[in-house]
């Protein structure tokens, strides 16, 4: 099970761990009595909802729990340091805690925006560590930092070291909080769901990346995550978790062939997996473990278009020299078209920076196209004036990426699920706090939350109010940007689940993007898969599943991990080309996009995709 040349000695043992919050209702129990061990060249994966207290624990072997609030009430934290001898964490002051930090244990954290200092740069970020814990000078500080750019796979790392964090996009950022906690070579390796923003392809790097480290120098890995096929693919032990107690923990392959706890149980009902729908033409909710009277009925959407793009161009200018004259653009999507029916899902899937978010966001105007036409019900969105623009968003809304930052730090969760109705007058007074109650209902969060703050809830708790907050306005279209990304397992089939439901009854539709392709395959009518700004193949759901023509899209399935231990991946297999840059120079003239019809719905890419 363990590498070899394991010794006995466990490296962290996390005894009797108890850890308490504060709140306005009296404590709270965020960990309430929880034990396991870490041995060296381990990975030892945590599993659980969110709320369970797996980032909690994790945090606690860190002691950065003091400064989000909680306290570490019982138990002890003991780690065998580089030097020798054990020390009991749990007492250790804070400017020890420091030498540790990152040099003896590294932490990858969930939400890489709230990781990273927005003004610095990323490069002065990533030489911090390194000029600190390992004594480099600046120069050679640089020239490590570009190589840990480069091992987590980020094209032109020259380039990006001089760049600020919100200059990259969110897998791009995530990459870049990887090669930090990899820097000063942790003995402890903490990842908080580290492959959550990831696309597949650059997930399955990261992911063989981590095992070979771990495999190379002895690191251990302590794996926080909710997606079962990252837990099959890197696991030796599970740890699961459950309302801040440690339910059941054993093998990866008897957790996954045999679980004992009804728990875990229902965890593993609750994975989407490739290939499920195979056969099925329509999307339909999932099978979820020990959930009475559930409707599981396809879902056909009608034959009417809601939303029409044709031809959508969308740059970015790079600045450069004394004058900041734009010097080259950013062709972040690049004459794409699609079109979107009523009460039917269409996914945009690839890797990131491909332009899927830039393609959802230009969509409701929030980044302005170059060019292309936007028709969503017979309205034109490009010609729209910004008075008539406000209204027409009253059809179309969005569920963010990160949950955190979409929400306000400084406003209670009934005021923020409210702002949407009262900035459009659509609802007031006690028929507003009705509806606020009735979406809180809907999206599965307690009544008790409405008075609560978004730093008092868990990332995927954040990200149900973000989708309360989108439903306020009963959308025509919702533009769903890596919506289920931060959720853990059995909270995203409850969200997609719920999400289907309201299609459904309500007719919407959804531009879903996704790295997702389990996900994707189980909501979508038709899937579009990008590359590089442009929808290299699109078509009906069944077509691009069970026939991938592209090399691009067969490169993506081959990437997915699977929830079966017996079915890891072998690094050999992810032999991924690099990704080239999309940027270009103010004289380069790409050419229009031209497909080529391979199925009654389905089309692939015939223009130079670059892949």
């Amino acid at each position: 099970m363990l590498d070899t040349g394991t010794p006995n000695q466990p490296l962290a043992q996390i005894k009797n761990l108890q850890v308490t919050f504060e709140t306005r209702d009296g404590p709270v129990e965020g960990v309430k009595d929880v034990s396991f061990d870490i041995f060296p060249g381990e990975t030892v994966c945590v599993v659980g909802e969110s709320g369970s207290g797996k980032s909690v624990s994790s945090l606690s072997l860190m002691r950065l729990i003091e400064y989000g609030g909680g306290k570490i009430a019982g138990g002890r934290l003991i780690f065998d340091r580089k030097g020798g001898g054990e020390i009991n964490l749990a007492e250790a002051n804070q400017s020890l805690m420091r030498t540790i930090r990152g040099n003896e244990i590294g932490m990858i954290f969930q939400e890489p925006m709230t990781a990273l200092n927005p003004v610095f740069t990323v490069g002065r970020q990533l030489r911090e560590g390194l000029m600190v814990h390992k004594g480099l000078s600046k120069s050679a500080a640089t020239k490590r930092a570009v190589e840990l750019l480069r091992e987590v796979r980020i094209p032109e790392p020259e380039r990006r070291i001089e760049q600020y964090p919100h200059e990259l996009s969110g897998g791009m950022r995530q990459r870049v909080v990887i090669a930090m906690a990899l820097a000063c070579e942790p003995r402890l390796l903490i990842a908080d769901e580290p492959t959550t923003a990831l696309d597949v392809t650059i997930q399955a790097e990261i992911l063989a990346l981590m095992d070979r480290l771990k495999r190379e120098t002895g690191t251990a890995v302590m794996f926080i995550t909710h997606d079962m096929a990252v837990v099959a693919q890197m696991a030796d032990r599970v740890v699961v978790m459950f309302r801040g107690n440690k339910v059941e923990e054993g093998p990866v392959e008897q957790i996954f062939n045999a679980p004992a706890h009804d728990y875990t149980k229902a965890l593993l009902a609750a994975v989407p997996k490739l290939g499920e729908m195979t056969g099925k033409p329509l999307p339909e909710p999932m099978k979820l473990f020990g959930v009475e009277g559930q409707k599981i009925e396809p879902i056909p959407g009608k034959d009417e278009v809601l939303l029409s793009v044709r031809n959508l161009v969308t740059r970015f200018p790079v600045k450069g020299g004394v004058l900041r004259r734009t010097v080259a653009n950013v062709h972040a999507v690049e004459d794409i078209s699609f079109e979107i029916n009523k009460g039917q899902t269409l996914s945009l899937v690839g890797e990131s920076g491909c332009g899927k978010s830039t393609a959802g966001r230009s969509l409701l105007r929030l980044i302005e196209p170059l060019s292309g036409q936007i028709e969503l019900d017979h309205t034109d969105i490009m010609a729209l004036n910004s008075r008539d623009l406000r209204r027409a968003r009253l059809d179309m809304q969005m569920i963010f990426q990160d949950p955190f930052a979409s929400l306000n730090p400084q406003m209670q969760l009934a005021e923020q699920v409210a702002e949407p109705m009262r900035n459009f007058g659509t609802e007031k007074g006690q028929a507003m706090y009705d509806r606020i109650e009735m979406l809180f209902d809907r999206v599965e969060l307690p009544r008790s939350f409405l008075r609560r703050y978004p730093h008092e809830l868990s990332g995927g708790q954040r990200q149900r109010v973000a989708i309360a907050r989108a439903l306020a306005l009963n959308p025509k279209l919702i533009v769903s940007d890596e919506s289920v990304s931060a959720l853990d397992v059995s909270v995203q089939a409850q969200v997609l689940n719920l999400m289907m439901e309201l299609q459904a009854e309500m007719g919407l539709s959804f531009l879903f993007i996704s790295h997702d392709m389990a996900v994707v395959e189980r909501v979508s009518h038709r899937v579009g898969v990008m590359y590089l700004g442009r929808i290299v193949e699109i078509g009906s759901r069944q077509a691009v599943f069970e026939d991938p023509r592209h090399p691009y899209t067969r490169a993506l399935m081959k990437a997915v991990p699977i929830a079966d231990p017996a079915r890891r991946k072998k690094e050999h297999e992810l032999n991924f080309k690099p990704i080239p840059s999309p940027i270009h120079g103010l004289d380069y003239q790409p050419e229009p996009s031209v497909y080529e019809k391979v199925g009654e719905d389905h089309y692939i890419l015939t223009t130079d995709s670059g892949y």
